[in-house]
């Protein structure tokens, strides 16, 4: 798929305050892609296609992982704030042709993080964080050190995720704990 025809495609699914973060958190993407030596054409084709779901209703996203049940795995388990990226991956992979593992795989693990996380992984979850509009407390310092050391920064991003859902009481993946824990141990080493 190349941009062009992702965007076509998710333009019309959003509002215009998602396709501003959608075309943020491309930008972003495509920098860090360039900074850190990821293909900006992928990050940018996951970073189009990565809430492409997110405004779907509840019972669409559930219809989807009924229909896709052995690819969705336990999402309907899984906290429904996440549910929008697994069910985006799904989308991509099933109907919108996209076959590219590490392109699925970021899509699919934007919200939450997982453990070995790829490199293209790491970008869109951080350009997620980090797009144009974010306004958060820390989000300045964030955007600083994702330039000067992607590891690191993906280790303070998982963890402000948890201090955040938290704060406000959501329900925490254990995607994200496990995401966090594999991260702060690679970094240990």
């Amino acid at each position: 798929m190349t941009c062009e025809e992702a965007k076509a495609l998710v333009k019309p699914r959003l509002g215009h305050k998602r396709w501003t973060h959608t075309k943020n958190v491309k930008k972003m993407a495509v920098q860090l892609a360039e900074r850190w030596g990821a293909d900006p054409e992928k990050a940018a084709v996951a970073a189009l296609l990565h809430d492409s779901a997110k405004e779907l209703p509840r019972e669409a996203l559930l219809q989807i992982f009924a229909d896709n049940a052995i690819i969705a795995e336990n999402a309907p388990a899984r906290p429904a704030a996440i549910w929008h990226g697994i069910a985006a991956a799904i989308l991509a992979q099933t109907q919108w042709g996209v076959t590219d593992p590490e392109i699925l795989s970021a899509i699919r693990c934007h919200t939450t993080g997982k453990p070995g996380m790829s490199l293209l992984d790491k970008i869109l979850y951080l350009a997620d964080m980090t797009s144009a509009e974010r306004d958060w407390p820390g989000v300045e310092e964030l955007r600083r050190l994702e330039m000067e050391d992607l590891d690191r920064a993906l280790c303070q991003a998982l963890k402000q995720s948890i201090d955040f859902v938290k704060e406000k009481g959501g329900e925490l993946d254990p995607e994200s704990v496990a995401a966090y824990e594999y991260q702060k141990a690679q970094l240990a080493r």
